[in-house]
């Protein structure tokens, strides 16, 4: 009688590990899509398994899921889809990760990269070309500005200061009057608004201040740059002043002439 009641015991705890790869996602996303800034994250997690993974290794328990199963979901689309393969190549790590933690496999990742599928597939940015985004040559930059500042709107405004800031559209589109210091002459982006997570804190130099001392300050509204109907400026609108001016380069961009100026004419 002990003995069957034991071995009922360990069928059941059996059956309690038997998980398939694709409740362990499912699980996986729930946790931790509370920490992703993005809504769009969880969604982009989702569409990727469900388009690559699933079909081969969603119904599969996950302790069963080996290199072969991986390589079978990466090879077809590795040198086609390289940025793509990649993060999904990522996303079924954590996965595996995740359901080993939780003790529902043993053993490494079948999916991780260093010291594995480094050796059996091709390094990314080998086999894809790396997009730049278009970048105005530093040497032009005074005309520029000076040919931005006779534009008027508040795109023109967020676009100038983007550029003096070096900053990103995103943390200029959202950025409150409550971040900014003028005395101090600086401009502190919290953690929450940055790509990296990190508190960032940007000095102003003089055009800067004197821009944001000339702006307009809106009832109700704490932004800096606030739309037409008080909320954030889009992406759009700063891309649109580039378009009027004619010039061929991306807001992004102007991080890169930024860094060209830094690195050939300071030290």
């Amino acid at each position: 009688i002990a003995d069957r009641q034991a071995k009922k015991a360990a069928l059941r705890a059996d059956h309690a590990l038997a998980v398939t790869f694709r409740w362990c996602a499912k699980q996986f996303i729930t946790d931790k899509s509370p920490e992703w800034k993005n809504a769009k994250h969880a969604a982009q997690w989702a569409t990727t398994l469900e388009q690559y993974a699933y079909p081969v290794i969603g119904d599969l328990l996950v302790r069963d899921v080996e290199l072969a199963h991986v390589l079978a979901i990466l090879r077809p689309i590795w040198v086609t889809k390289t940025e793509t393969a990649s993060r999904l190549r990522g996303r079924i790590d954590n996965v595996m990760d995740w359901a080993t933690a939780h003790g529902y496999r043993t053993g490494l990742s079948p999916a991780r990269w260093k010291g594995h599928l480094d050796k059996l597939l091709a390094t990314p940015s080998k086999v894809t070309e790396v997009e730049n985004h278009a970048a105005l040559d530093y040497r032009q930059a005074g005309m520029f500005m000076a040919g931005l500042r006779a534009q008027s709107g508040m795109g023109a405004r967020a676009l100038e200061f983007t550029i003096l800031t070096a900053a990103r559209s995103g943390e200029t589109r959202g950025a409150t009057w409550d971040e900014i210091d003028l005395d101090a002459e600086h401009w502190t982006i919290p953690a929450a608004r940055m790509k990296a997570g990190k508190m960032h804190r940007v000095p102003l130099a003089p055009e800067a201040l004197e821009l944001l001392r000339a702006l307009p300050r809106f009832a109700g509204s704490g932004l800096l740059f606030p739309s037409p109907r008080g909320g954030q400026l889009s992406d759009m609108t700063l891309t649109a002043v580039l378009r009027r001016m004619g010039i061929d380069v991306t807001v992004h961009g102007f991080r890169s002439t930024f860094r060209d100026w830094a690195r050939e004419t300071t030290s």
